[in-house]
């Protein structure tokens, strides 16, 4: 089986470091939610600080990060957002 296609919407911090809302990436079978968000890290280390309070969803509903992705499934990185 060879890579496929998934989305990923972000929000707050991770929009504004991406300078985008949503990122379409190839990943491999087998891929986890952890795998992506570790790319996500590699890419930018300065949002480390933001790992344990990140919450994931996929396809509209929470998951742990040990969920693996299938082509289409659309990830939602959730950080604690503040109210004013």
């Amino acid at each position: 089986m060879s890579a496929f296609q998934i989305t990923i919407k972000l929000f707050a911090i991770y929009q504004e470091t991406y300078g985008t809302e949503v990122l379409h990436w190839q990943v491999a079978p087998g891929s986890t939610v952890a795998d992506v968000f570790q790319r996500i890290l590699d890419e930018h280390p300065n949002l480390a600080e933001w790992q344990s309070v990140t919450r994931f969803g996929v396809n509209l509903e929470f998951v742990s990060p040990e969920t693996v992705l299938q082509e289409g499934d659309e990830v939602v990185l959730i950080p604690p957002v503040s109210g004013g």
